[in-house]
């Protein structure tokens, strides 16, 4: 089998966008890598980044092995060659100098090197970039949170979303206080637009202040920002901001703060017709393995919420039908 061509001092006619010339050591480096980034990034991106790269055997990649290689793992031409990029710009990623990578040029060392999906994440992070996240199927439901929200089903109501808050599960509790969301068509089960455009939605969850009020809205913007970023801004993440903006001059004034942080909510009290007043304490429990969020609504202790939760639990059991073997 034919090798890649060995490092040149220039990129090709057919180099990588990103390729750049080399340059000396001690030259200043164009780097200049995304808001918070630290400066020893660069260093720890060529280290693992030549660590991954020793760590292959050539043939594994269909390579020819060869009797004299110098080199422990693939030479850094067949990863160029592999990621499409020049091995003059891949070598500078390797010896921390050179421009800071884009993702389409970290989307090629990813494949070339056969990362797994905690090493993508992490070469993403390390190069300034945000790291693009999976798509996840309509109907896919975390297993584990999916677990987790079955364990709970007689005694806190919690629902299940994607990380743009639309609902894909919900226990027996949840649907007793709050009605079935996972059926409604488009942005109708979504939590944040219920929020938003909703007002007998912010009348069941009634919020202790209209200061505690502003805050979960908020939080519901600063949430969505900062996923719609981890997006990539993709259709379904612009979507839901363009339709909100117009929907709500409230949201559309707070979108435009970009604050960002991770979804968060304070104590809310629900009203039911059957069992009164419930003093809920919401918790939010996200998912390593996905993009999903587990939210929970704890009684607040040194109220009647647990016993009447209780009630709610026997009321909604009676009438389940009962089935015979």
């Amino acid at each position: 089998m034919k090798h890649p061509p060995g490092p040149a001092h220039a990129p090709t006619a057919d180099a990588a966008p990103d390729a750049a010339p080399d340059a000396a050591p001690d030259a200043a480096p164009d780097w200049r890598p995304t808001p918070g980034t630290q400066p020893t990034d660069r260093v720890q991106l060529g280290e693992f980044l030549r660590r991954r790269r020793e760590t292959l055997r050539p043939e594994d990649l269909g390579l020819t092995p060869g009797a004299r290689r110098r080199t422990p793992g693939l030479r850094r031409d067949e990863v160029a060659a592999m990621a499409n990029m020049s091995t003059a710009y891949y070598e500078s990623l390797e010896q921390a100098r050179g421009p800071q990578p884009s993702p389409s040029i970290l989307a090629g060392l990813v494949t070339a090197l056969r990362l797994t999906p905690d090493e993508r994440r992490h070469v993403y992070l390390l190069a300034g970039q945000a790291p693009p996240t999976p798509a996840e199927a309509p109907d896919y439901v975390d297993p584990g949170l999916s677990y987790t929200l079955d364990a709970l089903a007689t005694t806190t109501p919690a629902l299940i979303t994607d990380d743009l808050a639309t609902v894909v599960a919900q226990n027996p509790l949840n649907i007793a206080l709050f009605g079935t969301f996972t059926d409604r068509p488009g942005h109708e089960g979504n939590l944040t637009w219920h929020w938003f455009t909703s007002p007998h939605w912010r009348s069941v969850l009634r919020s202790a202040s209209p200061q505690e009020e502003e805050a979960t809205s908020l939080s519901y913007v600063a949430d969505l920002r900062a996923t719609a970023t981890q997006r990539g801004h993709d259709p379904a993440a612009t979507a839901l901001v363009s339709d909100l903006r117009e929907a709500s001059a409230e949201f559309a004034e707070m979108w435009d703060q970009h604050r960002v942080s991770t979804l968060h909510c304070s104590v809310k009290s629900v009203l039911n017709d059957q069992v009164g007043r419930l003093d809920l304490d919401c918790v939010v429990l996200a998912s390593p393995q996905s993009r999903q969020r587990l939210l929970m609504l704890q009684p607040v202790q040194g109220t009647e919420t647990t016993n009447r939760l209780n009630r709610l639990h026997l009321l909604i059991s009676d009438r389940q039908p009962t089935t015979t073997p």
